[in-house]
Formats: structure tokens, C-alpha cells, sequence
């Protein structure tokens, strides 16, 4: 039976593609930062759930040498862990922006070096990274997360070129807006984090935690990464990359026929 390990299980993404891959026989291994959400996710029916916080890489080996223990390959790993942080440039404290790429670059990256080996030592495994539409471009407000993304993509890049002649896949999802927990959670991230009254963008933070904020369009549900996900372990050699939502295919699309210029007036307007 084809596994995979499949970090950020708790809500949203993680949960849902873990769900879904359940559901058509593929031996899932859901990780969750939590205890409380180790704990949901075995009252669901999970049967190899385990503890991990990708920014401790003592969990991280515990996790693959128990999944080795248990079935001698690991097939896939999924790097889905990360989380938002909003707030214009000015605004993020440096010691915000660390917490940031602890998690979605740091974390993510150590997840990979420790599971290349075992991988190498196969011929042959898929490392998918969550990036984002926003590892393509960059949105007003979300800096810290763009840039996370964006080294997500340049690690990932020259990952998967050094990759060559060893049966392992480096694969990027740059997945747009999904229904999950993500926004909810950035927003209390905004509240946590970022001077709102002080700031000269003070107006535009309240509106968002109003919930005024214009509505995300071309929203999917969270099947659509899982989908992806599935094919992308079903197939021998997968593409390099995946674009999720028509907000990704719409953006990308600009990205490259758009003037710097020209593309910074459009995405003005969206942020």
C-alpha cells in the first residue's frame, strides 16, 4: 500500500487531503503540532497519527523512523504545515518574520533533508511543498507570508534540479484561496502581532478584522488540493508544479505577460 506523511493536520488542507487519501487506500500518516489535535484526529478513525511540530527536528526524526519501523518506505511526504502572518513590511517585527519562516520555510526544509535519504536510499519517493498564488506574486499585507512562499519556491527549484537521476520528485502545489482556517487564523495573527493604532495603515487592518474586507474570489474547497495531491502520487513522474484554483492560473498567467509595472497596478487593487 503507497503511504505518506502529511504535516498540518489539524483543519483545513491537512485534514481534508488526509481524509480524502484515506478514502481511496492510501496509508496515511497524519501529523498534528497538538496534542488536542493528535487527539481529535485519532477520534476520527486515523490510525497512524502522531505528534509533530516541524520547527523541532527531533519530532521530525521520530516521525520517519517510525514510519520505516512500520512499513520499511516512506512514498510521499507532504509539507502542508504553515500559517499566515498579515501586516505591511513596517509593521512586522523582525522577530515576527523569524516566527514566520520557522515554520513554513525552516520547518518545511529540515522535514526535507531528513527525509531525502531514506527517499535516495529507495530510488525513488515525491516531496510535496505547499507554496502558494502568493509564492508567484506578492499581495498588499502579507509579506511575511510572501516571502516564506517565495523561498519555498527557490529551495524547491534548485531541489528539484539536484534531484535529478534519483527517482525523487520535489513537487510545488500553489494552491490559491481554500476554504480552511487560514484566514481566521491570520487574522488573530494581525491582532497578536502588528501595532494596529500606530500603524499608518490602521484603517485597512480594522476593515479586515470587521470582517468588511472584500470577499475572496474563485474560492475552492479544499478537495481541490487534495485531488492533486492524489494524482500526484498515482503518477510515475509527476509535473514540477501545480496550480490550484483559477486564481493561481489567473495571477500566474499575468506574472507573465504583465509589465513589473503593469502587474503591480492589478495587484494593487486585489490587496
Amino acid at each position: 500500500m503507497t503511504n505518506i506523511v502529511i504535516t498540518g493536520c489539524s483543519s483545513g488542507i491537512g485534514l481534508e487531503t488526509a481524509l480524502y487519501l484515506k478514502e481511496r487506500y492510501v496509508k496515511v500518516y497524519a501529523t498534528a503540532r497538538k496534542k488536542s489535535d493528535v487527539d481529535a484526529l485519532e477520534k476520527m478513525g486515523f490510525e497512524n497519527v502522531m505528534q509533530l511540530d516541524v520547527t523541532k527536528s527531533e519530532q521530525i526524526s521520530a516521525v520517519i523512523d517510525a514510519v520505516v519501523k512500520m512499513d520499511g518506505k516512506i512514498d510521499a511526504w507532504f509539507n502542508n504545515a504553515g500559517f499566515g502572518q498579515p501586516g505591511a513590511i513596517e509593521d512586522v517585527p523582525t522577530t515576527v518574520l523569524r516566527k514566520q519562516f520557522e515554520t513554513n520555510v525552516f520547518g518545511l526544509h529540515e522535514c526535507t533533508r531528513q527525509v531525502m535519504p531514506i527517499m535516495q536510499k529507495q530510488g525513488y519517493g515525491k516531496i510535496i511543498q505547499h507554496s502558494s498564488v502568493l509564492g508567484i506574486v506578492p499581495l498588499f499585507g502579507r509579506g511575511a507570508y510572501n516571502a516564506s512562499k517565495y523561498a519555498i519556491e527557490g529551495l524547491t527549484d534548485t531541489l528539484r534540479l539536484e534531484l535529478k537521476g534519483t527517482g525523487v520528485h520535489a513537487v510545488l502545489l500553489n494552491t490559491g484561496p481554500i476554504t480552511s482556517d487560514f484566514r481566521k487564523n491570520a487574522i488573530k495573527n494581525l491582532e497578536k502581532n502588528i501595532d494596529i493604532e500606530h500603524s499608518r495603515f490602521s484603517e485597512k487592518y480594522k476593515k479586515s478584522l470587521s470582517g468588511n474586507a472584500t470577499k475572496v474570489p474563485f474560492n475552492e474547497e479544499a478537495e481541490s488540493v487534495a485531488r492533486i495531491v492524489h494524482t500526484i502520487i498515482l503518477t510515475e513522474n509527476p509535473k514540477p508544479r501545480y496550480y490550484i484554483t483559477k486564481a493561481t492560473y489567473l495571477l500566474g498567467y499575468l506574472k507573465r505577460v504583465l509589465s513589473t509595472s503593469l502587474l503591480d497596478r492589478v495587484l494593487v487593487k486585489i490587496g
